[in-house]
């Protein structure tokens, strides 16, 4: 047996304003991007802006349906549209921020798994990685630099690519 340990690393803030200019003012554009969120089922509202190597910044915002499938997150609508519109002008960071009028939140809301591994592709693709920053209300901002810190064994089979 083979014991194997992995580790992740983040930056942790006490607020936005520790944050320097560049990153604080992505956070005011995700928190922006909020007012386009379409979330009447959840109220849960999620707001997420990239700024790319250019300086444009990109928004995307949580898009919900009745059929609960059909609905995308902020992040993979940011994304999707990057790639879509933008590919050749790299990510350099990505703002990630939430909010509902059902409960206080505390903490950063984290990623779901599919919009990570959208990112994964996306870092893949650009040969870079991205630095993500989350945040939510008051509490603290977390500052990830690339997937690998937050999804350790992403899904990448290097056979594909080469079909």
């Amino acid at each position: 047996m083979i014991n194997h340990e992995i580790k992740i690393a983040f930056d942790e803030y006490d607020s936005l304003k520790d944050l320097d200019t560049a990153d604080y003012d992505l956070c005011i554009e995700a928190a922006n991007a909020l007012k386009n969120s379409h979330s009447p089922y959840s109220k849960f509202r999620v707001g997420a802006a990239l700024r790319l190597q250019s300086g444009r910044i990109i928004y995307g915002s949580n898009q919900e349906n009745v059929a609960y499938p059909s609905g995308l997150c902020a992040e993979r609508v940011a994304l999707f549209y990057w790639g879509a519109n933008h590919p050749d002008d790299p990510v350099e960071a990505m703002a990630v921020t939430a909010q509902t009028d059902e409960f206080e939140l505390t903490r950063p809301v984290t990623s779901c798994g599919s919009c990570l591994q959208v990112l994964a592709e996306v870092e893949k693709k650009q040969k870079r990685p991205v630095k993500i920053i989350l945040y939510a209300g008051q509490g603290p901002v977390w500052v990830i630099k690339g997937i690998e810190n937050q999804l350790p064994f992403l899904f990448f089979e290097e056979r594909l690519t080469t079909i």
